[in-house]
């Protein structure tokens, strides 16, 4: 949306006129993503940058374009636009970990916006930690140590096969059950969502059942978890119907 803008108004106006411009196109959305582990990294300075700082890295992206599109990958812009986001006052999804060849693993650990989920904290505004792996143990002591932070591991599920169990316990072993979320990852194509449905009951069966044969819990205990996982902490982070309780 900002490329879009700024190729069309310049530098100054994009960034005067986009958060009414997020505004609009965000008033049926319940939450916002980034993407700033592709472009960019979470190593970055987790400040907002002021308005004019803003225009000048615009400025210089709409140069580097020349006639051509512009491509939102300088820190300062993705700064601009993460904090654009947490004054819309949505949930904000963060991608983390492994996803496509283009990103930088090593710069996508979720311990690197620790400062960033510090600086959101007196905002109110929750984030949630997408996908993580091979982080995703580190997301789970950030879900813990932070009110406003969740996590799922959706991508991982897909992509880890017969280990996806594990990297659903392994999740559980720190985040409290209240903080994970279900997710498919699933785009498109309605086999996708059925799998990825499919691969998480099945490892939720799984590590559930496993802690009910050891004694460690009750079978309500096991029940309540994946309810909470599967359905209620999503209506909770994302202010839906309660009625989309099954």
């Amino acid at each position: 949306v900002f490329e879009q803008l700024a190729h069309e108004v310049g530098a100054a106006a994009a960034v005067r006129s986009f958060p009414d411009v997020l505004a609009e196109r965000s008033k049926d959305a319940v939450g916002l993503k980034s993407v700033v582990a592709y472009r960019f990294g979470f190593d970055f300075a987790p400040e907002a940058p002021s308005g004019a700082e803003a225009v000048e890295a615009t400025g210089a992206m709409l140069a580097k374009a020349g006639s051509g599109r512009p491509r939102v990958d300088d820190p300062t812009l993705l700064r601009y636009l993460l904090w654009a986001g947490v004054e819309r006052g949505l949930p904000l999804q963060v991608h983390c970990g492994y996803g496509d060849p283009d990103l930088e693993l090593h710069r996508c650990d979720p311990l690197l916006l620790t400062r960033f989920i510090k600086l959101v904290e007196p905002r109110g505004v929750n984030v949630a930690l997408l996908h993580c792996y091979p982080f995703h143990r580190n997301a789970g002591y950030l879900a813990q140590a932070f009110p406003h932070v969740f996590l799922d591991v959706g991508l991982a599920i897909n992509h880890t096969g017969l280990r996806s169990h594990a990297v659903i316990a392994e999740a559980l072993e720190l985040a409290p059950f209240g903080k994970v979320l279900f997710s498919s990852d699933a785009y498109g194509p309605a086999e996708l969502h059925y799998l990825g449905a499919l691969l998480w009951r099945r490892g939720m069966a799984r590590v559930l059942g496993s802690w009910v044969d050891e004694g460690e819990a009750t079978l309500a205990d096991a029940e309540r978890i994946a309810t909470m996982i599967g359905c209620d902490n999503a209506i909770r982070v994302y202010g839906l119907d309660s009625r989309l309780h099954p």
